[in-house]
């Protein structure tokens, strides 16, 4: 039976160029390809939950613009539940992404309908609690999330934090996690430190996973393990959505109630597999992507 992951979170329309490098502000670079697909934190991981063998169910809000109708239409291409996406009068968030070609990029996001995904419906409240894994982000309003974490408790279902974007997490949010995904500068951001300590971070929750790009991912929890797994050598192309690849599979690999060290080596060929292409819809690998890196 396919492990039922709930997604809340946030849905743009990305608009990637891909040029030889980044501009510096105030410069113009000629790009040398274009893409437009459908991304955002919260749908991207939606999409690789379910093309990682996961029953997905996403939650968000879209805009009643053309791009909220594409969304829509990929989302449930890939196979994830659609049901409960609200439809917000006006703009759909957007994305614009510069790739270089070492896959380095940066990001700027106007987020559109994700800021009107407020106020959980009786409803979405129990699709949340029905679910075995809750995947959770912070592009869209903290209180929601905080509400949709809360619901999770409500039910049996365990509850996965990615803080990214990094910014301050409510204490009633955080006393909700039953893991934490973050990088290095989520981390910081969180402990206040000025390099990523996992023991403060288990301070504040159950378990950990921190992604270390290139190094690989170290998961520690309260019950003293700790594992460094190491990444998977591949081509980097685009690095846009490795993370949304890596939390997308892990919530798939916990809801089949794998040993979570091995979870995240799992999660890791993901964001492995992503990294080879450009571009955020087109690169979430499927689940035969991900055993092809993980078993090879």
């Amino acid at each position: 039976m396919k492990p039922r992951v709930a997604v809340v979170g946030s849905a743009n329309m990305d608009l990637v160029g891909l040029a030889s490098r980044l501009p510096a502000p105030g410069e113009t670079v000629l790009g040398d390809d274009f893409v437009m697909t459908p991304g955002g934190k919260g749908a991207n991981q939606a999409i690789a939950a379910a093309r990682a063998g996961g029953d997905c169910t996403f939650l968000g809000a879209l805009g009643s613009d053309s791009f909220g109708v594409t969304i829509n239409a990929r989302l449930a291409a890939a196979g994830v539940d659609i049901s409960a996406v609200r439809t917000s009068y006006g703009s759909s968030g957007v994305a614009v992404i510069m790739v270089d070609r070492a896959g380095e990029n940066a990001i700027l996001v106007s987020p559109g309908a994700n800021r009107t995904f407020v106020n959980l419906s009786d409803a979405e409240k129990t699709l949340i609690a029905d679910a075995d894994v809750l995947v959770c982000q912070q592009e869209i309003p903290a209180a929601t999330v905080t509400e949709a974490a809360r619901a999770a408790q409500a039910g049996s279902t365990r509850v996965l934090l990615n803080a990214a974007p990094a910014r301050e997490l409510p204490p009633e949010l955080l006393a909700a996690v039953d893991l934490l995904v973050v990088n290095e500068g989520e981390a910081q951001a969180i402990t206040g430190g000025t390099d990523p300590d996992v023991d403060r971070l288990l301070e504040v929750v159950p378990r950990v996973v921190l992604t270390l790009g290139g190094a690989g991912a170290w998961y520690a929890d309260r019950d003293g393990t700790s594992v460094k797994v190491p990444a998977f050598p591949v081509e980097v192309v685009d690095t846009t959505a490795a993370g949304d690849a890596f939390c997308g599979a892990l919530a798939v690999a916990w809801g089949e109630d794998r040993d979570l060290a091995d979870a995240v080596r799992w999660a890791s060929a993901a964001g492995a597999a992503c990294v080879r292409k450009l571009g955020a819809y087109p690169s979430l690998p499927t689940r035969a992507d991900i055993e092809a890196l993980y078993n090879g």
